[in-house]
C-alpha cells in the first residue's frame, strides 16, 4: 500500500507532484530494506538502518518526509518514533537512513543520507515511509493504510500494522528486503525476504570495517597485485583504494550481485589474473559494461557454500565504493579456452591444501582456471556434456575427445579421470531479456560465448556469459528398450526422484510412459524415492499407498498392465531423504507374468532372514522384508527391501536398494586434493551388511537366482561396489557394456554410474540395458535413467538349464 509521489528535475529544481486524495500502490520510492538487529548479539553491523529505493525514472524529493517506527504489538499508549528526511532519491538509486547503534558488531554503516536514533526490534515491528514529519497516531493496519500521508509500510515479524501478511525471518543477523525490482504487491510477506543485511547509501557505498587501533590506511593496488600468484590474495583482509579497470560484466539479479572489472595494463605474469569481482549483495550496482572505474574496498576470500565444504575461494572486493571516470571504453581481449590451451593434468594432488601452492596454469587445468578468475574468457563451438537447468546453466567440454560417451557426454571413469575440459556456462543476461537456451547432452553450443570466469559451489569454475552462443540440437533422443520374451524375466530399477501425490499429474504420466514405452513394461520394477502420502509435509504420515496407487493408475492409463505393489512403511523420520518425505523402496510387479511370494512378518524394524522349507528349498523368512534394519549402517538411510518371486516355476530373489547419498563429500575441484569422500564410509558399511545377507543366501543355495539392484549412490570403480563383488559373489551388469556406454546419471558435466544391477553367478543368460530417457535431457521426469535386466532364471540344474535353453531356441526358430 502506498500513495503515488512523482518528482522530476526541471530547471535545476525538484518538482513534487501533488498527492492523490486516496491511497494507491507506490510506483517510485519505497521501503527497500529494514534492519533492527544492529549492535545486538550475533550482529555484524553496529547500527539499525532503513533503506529506500526509487524504482522510477525520475528523482523524487523527500524533503519534509520521514520514516517512522512502531512496535510490533502496539499498546494504546504506543507512539510512532520519527526520523526526518532531506534531499532526494535518484532514479534507480538508494537512500540510507541510519538508526540506533548497539554495543556489538564490527561493520560500520556507510555514511547515511539521513540519521536517526530509533532503536528498532530485530525480530518484529513496523516501519512507515510518511509524507510529513508529524508522528502518525494510527495503531491498526486499517487505520494506517487509510492515512493519505503514508507512502509505504513494512511490517515484519509479528507486526500488527503491515500490508497483507508480515515479512518473516528478521533477526539480529538478517534484515528483510525487497528484490532489486522493488515489487509492491501490498503484501509484506510476499514482497520482502530475509537475508544478510546489505546497507547501501546514495553514493553506492556499502558497510566498512573500521578495524582496530593503528590499522593501516587503504593502499593503492592493481588487480594483478590483489589476485597474486596463488589461490589466496596476498592482500586478503586489507583495504585497497583506487583500483583501476574497465567493467566487463554486471550481475543484476540474485543475492550475489556485483560486477567484474579488469585491468587493461596486465603485468605479463600468466599466474596473476587481471579480473576481479566486486560484491554488492542484493543491491544492483549502478555501473555498465565499458565503464572505466576506480574501486575502493576490502579484499576478501569468499568460500561459496561455506569454508567447511572444502571448496575453493573467490577473491573479491566487499564494502566497495567506486568512481566512474569514463563510459563506453573498449574491453580487453578475452582469453580463449579450448583443447589447445587446456593442460591434460587436472590438479596437483597429495597435499592437505593446494591454496598455498604457486599456480602452474600451463600444467594443471584447475590452475589455469584460477589464473583467469574474474577475467574475460571465451569459448568457441563446444559440445554440451551437461543439460541445461532451470537455474540458467549448462556444461560444455573444451576437450571433445576426452572420455567421450557414445551419446555425446563425458564419462567419469575413475577418481583420477576428473575431465578437466568440463566447464559450466551460466548467463548474466536476465531471463526476461533472453531466455536461457534448452540444451541436451550431445547438443552443440555454437558461435562464441564470452564473459568473466567465476567460481561457485555448484560446479566450480563457470563462464558467466555476457554473450551467449546458440544451441544446435544433436541426434540424441529418448531410448526405448525391446520387450522381453515370454521366457525372459524383465527386472528394472528406477529412481523416481521424491515422488508423492503432491507432484503434478504430468510427472506421474511421464514416469508411466517411461515404464510402459521406454522400458517396455518390465515384469518387476524396483522403485526408489517413493515418498509418503503427504510428500515433504512433516506430519507423521508414513503410508505411501496413495503415491503408489497413483503411479499404478497412470501406468494403466498409458497402456500398461495393472501392476500390483509391495513395500514396507518406514519409521517416521528414520530413512533420510527430503525431510517429511519418508522415502522408501518399493516393488511393482505384473501379476500376470510373475508371482510375488508373500510371506508375513516384514516390518520397519524386523529383519528378513534365510531358511529352508521342508523340501530343502531356500526361502526368505519374510517377503517383503528389510535387510538388517537395526544395523547402524542404515542410520538415516533407506533399508534394503528383499522379496521372493516365482517366474515359470523358478524362484528369483530380488533386493531393492537405495544407499546413503554423497552429501558432504568434497567436490572434484576442492582445495583439498584428492578430495575427501566422507559419505563413502557409510556406503561401504552398508555394502558389508548387504554382502553378509547375500553370502547367507548364497550359502543356503549356491545356485540361487539373485538380483541386487537400485540406487547404490556410488561408482562401479568404488570401494562400495568392490565390497559387493569381491570373490565373485555378485556380478555388476554395467561391466558387460562397452566402456563408453556405462552411465545413467549426469552431474556437473560428468556422465557417471550411481544406479546398478548386480546378479548372482548362476544367472548367465541375460541382456542388460541402461535406458537413457532423463539424465542427458533438460526436460526430465527424474534425474536418473532407469535400467532393465532381461534374464532367463536358472532351474538350479545344469542339465535342465541346457535342455531348457535348447528348447527355447528351437521354439524361437520355429
Amino acid at each position: 500500500m502506498a500513495t503515488t509521489v512523482a518528482g522530476a528535475l526541471a530547471g535545476g529544481a525538484l518538482v513534487i507532484a501533488p498527492a492523490p486524495a486516496v491511497a494507491a500502490p507506490a510506483v517510485d520510492v519505497l521501503l527497500a530494506e529494514v534492519y533492527g538487529g544492529g549492535g545486538n548479539s550475533g550482529a555484524s553491523l553496529t547500527n539499525d538502518f532503513i533503506e529506500l529505493g526509487n524504482k522510477g525514472s525520475a528523482a523524487v524529493a523527500v524533503d519534509g518526509w520521514s520514516v517512522q517506527y512502531l512496535p510490533a504489538a502496539p499498546k494504546p499508549t504506543s507512539a510512532w518514533q520519527v526520523t526526518p528526511l532531506t534531499g532526494a532519491v535518484a532514479p534507480g538509486g538508494r537512500y540510507l537512513i541510519g538508526e540506533a547503534k548497539g554495543a556489538g558488531g564490527t561493520l560500520v554503516l556507510p555514511t547515511p543520507d539521513a540519521q536517526g536514533s530509533i532503536n528498532m526490534s530485530g525480530t518484529g515491528g513496523t516501519v512507515a515511509l510518511v509524507r510529513g514529519t508529524t508522528a502518525l497516531t494510527c495503531l491498526t493496519a486499517v487505520d494506517c493504510l487509510a492515512d493519505a500521508r503514508v507512502v509505504d509500510v513494512a511490517g515484519y515479524g509479528d507486526a500488527v500494522v503491515r500490508e497483507g501478511t508480515p515479512a518473516s525471518g528478521a533477526s539480529n543477523s538478517a534484515s528483510v528486503a525487497r528484490t532489486s525490482a522493488l515489487a509492491d504487491t501490498d503484501d509484506n510477506g510476499v514482497d520482502f525476504a530475509a537475508g544478510a543485511p546489505t546497507p547501501l547509501n546514495a553514493r553506492g557505498q556499502g558497510p566498512t570495517d573500521p578495524g582496530g587501533p593503528g590499522e593501516p590506511e587503504p593502499t593503492n593496488a592493481r588487480i594483478h597485485e590483489i589476485q597474486g600468484t596463488t589461490r589466496v590474495s596476498p592482500k586478503n583482509g586489507a583495504r585497497v583504494t583506487s583500483v583501476p579497470g574497465v567493467v566487463t560484466g554486471v550481475r543484476t539479479f540474485g543475492s550475489a550481485r556485483g560486477f567484474w572489472f579488469q585491468d587493461i595494463q596486465p603485468d605479463g605474469d600468466p599466474r596473476t589474473s587481471e579480473g576481479l569481482f566486486v560484491f554488492t549483495g542484493t543491491v544492483t550496482p549502478q555501473v555498465a559494461v565499458g565503464d572505466a572505474v576506480k574501486v575502493t574496498g576490502k579484499v576478501e576470500e569468499f568460500y561459496p557454500g561455506g569454508i567447511g565444504i572444502g571448496g575453493q575461494s573467490l577473491t573479491q572486493l566487499t564494502g566497495a565504493t567506486w568512481v566512474i571516470d569514463a563510459s563506453g571504453q573498449a574491453l580487453p581481449a578475452p582469453v580463449t579456452l579450448d583443447a589447445a590451451t587446456l593442460p591434460d593434468a587436472y590438479v596437483p594432488a597429495g597435499t592437505p591444501s593446494i591454496e598455498a601452492l604457486a599456480l602452474e596454469p600451463s600444467k594443471y587445468a584447475l590452475d589455469l582456471y584460477e589464473s583467469l578468475e574474474g577475467q574475460l574468457t571465451r569459448v568457441g563451438e563446444s559440445r554440451v556434456v551437461g543439460p541445461s537447468t532451470s537455474f540458467g546453466e549448462l556444461w560444455v567440454t573444451l576437450e571433445p575427445t576426452q572420455n567421450a560417451t557414445a551419446q555425446g557426454g563425458t564419462l567419469y571413469a575413475g577418481y583420477d579421470a576428473q575431465n578437466g575440459g568440463r566447464l559450466k556456462v551460466s548467463s548474466l543476461i536476465p531471463f526476461s531479456q533472453e531466455p536461457f537456451p534448452q540444451a541436451n547432452v550431445g547438443d552443440t553450443l555454437t558461435g562464441t560465448t564470452t564473459g568473466p570466469l567465476t567460481y561457485d559451489n555448484f560446479g566450480g569454475y563457470a563462464l558467466a556469459a555476457t554473450t551467449l552462443g546458440k544451441v544446435v540440437k544433436g541426434a540424441l533422443t529418448p531410448e526405448t528398450t525391446r520387450d522381453q520374451k515370454n521366457t525372459e524375466l524383465a527386472v528394472a530399477t528406477y529412481n523416481v526422484e521424491n515422488l508423492s501425490p503432491k507432484d503434478a499429474q504430468a510427472k506421474f504420466d511421464r514416469l508411466a510412459k517411461g515404464i510402459v514405452t521406454n522400458l517396455s513394461t518390465p515384469d518387476v520394477v524396483a522403485l526408489e524415492e517413493i515418498q509418503d502420502n503427504s510428500g515433504p509435509t512433516n506430519d507423521g504420515v508414513v503410508a505411501a499407498d496413495q503415491t503408489l496407487d497413483k503411479l499404478v493408475a497412470a501406468i494403466k492409463a498409458a497402456g500398461g498392465p495393472t501392476y500390483a505393489w509391495r513395500s514396507i512403511e518406514p519409521v517416521d523420520g528414520k530413512d533420510g531423504g527430503q525431510p517429511g518425505g519418508n522415502i522408501r523402496n518399493a516393488f511393482l510387479f505384473d501379476a500376470t507374468r510373475v508371482e510375488f511370494v508373500d510371506r508375513p512378518g516384514g516390518g520397519p524394524t524386523s529383519a528378513v532372514g534365510v531358511r529352508k522349507d521342508w523340501l530343502g528349498r531356500t526361502q526368505l523368512t519374510q517377503s517383503p522384508g528389510r535387510v538388517s534394519p537395526a544395523d547402524p549402517a542404515w542410520e538415516n538411510s533407506r533399508k534394503p527391501l528383499a522379496a521372493e518371486f516365482r517366474f515359470r516355476g523358478k524362484t528369483v530373489f530380488v533386493i531393492a536398494n537405495h544407499f546413503a547419498s554423497k552429501g558432504g563429500d568434497q567436490a572434484l575441484d576442492s582445495r583439498f586434493q584428492p578430495p575427501t569422500r566422507s559419505s563413502e564410509v557409510q556406503r561401504v558399511a552398508q555394502a558389508k551388511v548387504l554382502r553378509g545377507f547375500v553370502d547367507e543366501l548364497s550359502k543356503s543355495d549356491p545356485r540361487a537366482n539373485l538380483v541386487v539392484l537400485g540406487d547404490l549412490n556410488d561408482f562401479a570403480f568404488s570401494p562400495t561396489l568392490k565390497t559387493l563383488t569381491d570373490g565373485g559373489a555378485l556380478r555388476t551388469m554395467v561391466d558387460t557394456l562397452p566402456a563408453n556406454e556405462r552411465w545413467g546419471y549426469v552431474f556437473n558435466g560428468n556422465s557417471q554410474m550411481l544406479d546398478h544391477i548386480l546378479t548372482s553367478p548362476r544367472l548367465t543368460r541375460f541382456e542388460y540395458d541402461i535406458v537413457h530417457v532423463n539424465a542427458a535431457f533438460a526436460d526430465q521426469a527424474s534425474d536418473h535413467d532407469p535400467q532393465v535386466l532381461r534374464v532367463h532364471p536358472s532351474t538350479g540344474n545344469d542339465f535342465l538349464d541346457c535342455l531348457e535353453r535348447l528348447w527355447e531356441e528351437l521354439f524361437e526358430r520355429s
